[in-house]
């Protein structure tokens, strides 16, 4: 949100943002805009129509201004043989810049890497240490992770049992927190911390705001890009779920 002072308009009109100085949208557009509808670009449409990009509450919506400028039609045009038109400029001008922004944001919680840096294929996974169905998860992926083809990323969060933040924090702060969260995935058990950093603490709870935000609410939640967006699983890959999620056949 951008908060703009009124002696600053009245001292340098010349600098204000782009986006106040841009033309304003049809009025229909507009319209649909003040009643809390996002429009993000417009592009082509067929039959006359001027299709504008938009969205509400995290989901994609096409807009089509008709010829005269005078109305506005909300929902997917399709053509005579059924194909969703609104699709195509959707995903391009609205999801996957936000699935961009999603990946950047997972890049910045406090995960545990877990394979090669230099992995073709990246998957964040929000992990809780006492997640029967994370653990099941570690050892599916271990064909692709020990062939460098996957590296898995644990966003640690400490949702399911009263120790598991404690946990998750300890795993974060060790030494090594790779060699940490194998150990503990093989069975073999961790020494829990007794005083915890208080900036790995915060750094939890953002990881759990995180979570919560992408309204996941399922260990392991598997996080994986095809192509420029970025698709969900909450619990175990089934069959060939497991493929498609590591980019691959198992090794």
């Amino acid at each position: 949100m951008r908060h703009t002072l009124r002696n600053a308009l009245l001292i340098a009109p010349l600098a204000l943002p782009s986006a106040v100085l841009a033309e304003a949208w049809p009025a229909p557009i507009q319209a649909l805009a003040d009643q809390g509808l996002i429009i993000h670009e417009r592009f082509e449409a067929p039959g006359g129509l001027t299709g504008f990009a938009a969205s509400a509450q995290g989901r994609e919506i096409a807009v089509y201004l008709t010829a005269d400028g005078e109305h506005a039609v909300v929902g997917n045009l399709v053509n005579a043989e059924g194909d969703n038109l609104s699709a195509d400029p959707l995903e391009r001008l609205v999801r996957a810049p936000r699935d961009a922004e999603t990946w950047a944001e997972l890049a910045d919680s406090a995960w545990i890497a877990d394979g090669d840096p230099s992995a073709e294929r990246i998957l964040y996974v929000f992990t809780d240490p006492n997640c029967p169905y994370c653990s099941r998860f570690w050892q599916q992926a271990r064909p692709w992770v020990e062939a460098g083809r996957v590296q898995l990323r644990h966003i640690m969060v400490g949702i399911l049992e009263p120790d598991s933040p404690r946990l998750a924090i300890s795993m974060l702060a060790a030494e090594d927190p790779a060699a940490a969260l194998a150990a503990h995935e093989r069975g073999e058990g961790i020494e829990p911390l007794e005083q915890l950093p208080r900036r790995l603490e915060t750094r939890l709870q953002e990881n759990h705001e995180r979570m919560r935000g992408m309204g996941l609410h399922a260990t392991p939640s598997i996080l994986y890009r095809d192509g420029e967006l970025v698709e969900v699983l909450q619990g175990v890959p089934q069959g060939e779920q497991l493929a498609r999620i590591m980019g691959s056949p198992a090794p």
